[in-house]
């Protein structure tokens, strides 16, 4: 099993929520209002006047198989819009209780 972290400004929710259900993903843990800036070409986001928009994250555990399909819906989704941002991070979950 692999844990894909995503992290997406706001205004991406909707096609997130799309995106997970198109891929058959039941199992995620969602946060609302993530600060943070990316770290290459990314505005921060920290819901201030200066810095008004915010990010959500959602942390999706899912087979192996679905990890490339998902970092794809990902990867499309940011072509799309780049100053709107998406990020897509894997690593390996060892055990689960």
């Amino acid at each position: 099993m692999k844990a894909v972290l995503i992290v997406f400004n706001q205004a991406h929710t909707e096609r997130v929520e799309y995106m997970l259900e198109q891929l058959g993903i039941r199992g995620y843990t969602w946060w609302n209002d993530v600060r943070g800036r990316g770290s290459e070409t990314g505005e921060p986001r920290m819901g201030t006047h200066t810095w008004p928009e915010m990010n959500s994250a959602a942390l999706v555990i899912t087979d192996d198989e679905k990890v490339t399909p998902l970092l794809e819906s990902v990867r499309k989704m940011n072509e799309i819009n780049k100053e709107v941002g998406v990020r897509g991070f894997v690593w390996e979950i060892q055990q689960t209780v």
